[in-house]
């Protein structure tokens, strides 16, 4: 069994996801290929991601995709953009209907065997439990200081806040990151996704439903 079945198949978390205020079941969101170029390490779903079995697949999927500068095509293209959360599966909500924490379990079970298997040239972490595991010690102080010290990992990678509109306020008191940061993002990312086009010819039809 290949590795991303593997994923498809775990139910390590059935008991906690059954003890959670959603009580629902496992649905790992598996979206990557080796040979993708860009790397987005997220979270773990929300609730929408859960029901449509696809990464990003809601409003903090837009504003993500407006920050990178790419469409949706080219975003669900596996062939040119993985997208590896620190947790496959909608961790649930608790009893306040807060997003729960992705379960270190998964991280630990997953993540390790799913990086040996891709080299990306651009790796895009999002939020701070992918920069703490992505950056380590870098990460210390916190997604602001690690956000505000972009250009010490640029032009390969690039730590984001998350793209909830939960943050918009965060936007408002960092102008910086759309005036500073996204260009170059943008930039990273056209670039790569350019001189890929140019050496790989068309991409495969994609064989993973």
């Amino acid at each position: 069994m290949t590795l991303i079945n593997q994923i498809r198949n775990c139910r390590l978390c059935a008991p906690r996801f059954a003890a959670t205020a959603t009580r629902h079941a496992p649905r790992p969101v598996v979206w990557f290929r080796p040979g993708a170029p860009i790397l987005i390490a997220g979270q773990a779903p929300g609730m929408r991601v859960h029901l449509a079995g696809k990464p990003f697949a809601d409003r903090s999927g837009d504003r993500l995709r407006d920050w990178t500068g790419i469409n949706e095509d080219i975003f669900y293209d596996r062939s040119r953009v993985a997208v590896v959360p620190m947790a496959f599966c909608f961790p649930g909500y608790d009893a306040r209907g807060a997003d729960l924490p992705p379960p270190p379990i998964c991280s630990a079970t997953w993540h390790e065997r799913v990086m040996e298997q891709l080299s990306p040239r651009l790796l895009i972490l999002v939020g701070g439990h992918a920069q703490r595991w992505h950056l380590g010690s870098a990460a210390k102080g916190g997604v602001t200081e690690t956000v505000r010290r972009w250009r010490d990992h640029a032009p390969v990678i690039f730590p984001l806040p998350h793209p909830s509109w939960r943050n918009t306020g965060w936007l408002k008191r960092n102008p910086w990151f759309e005036a500073e940061l996204l260009p170059e993002l943008r930039h990273a990312v056209d670039q790569i996704l350019r001189e890929t086009d140019d050496t790989s010819g068309p991409a495969l039809p994609d064989p993973l439903p």
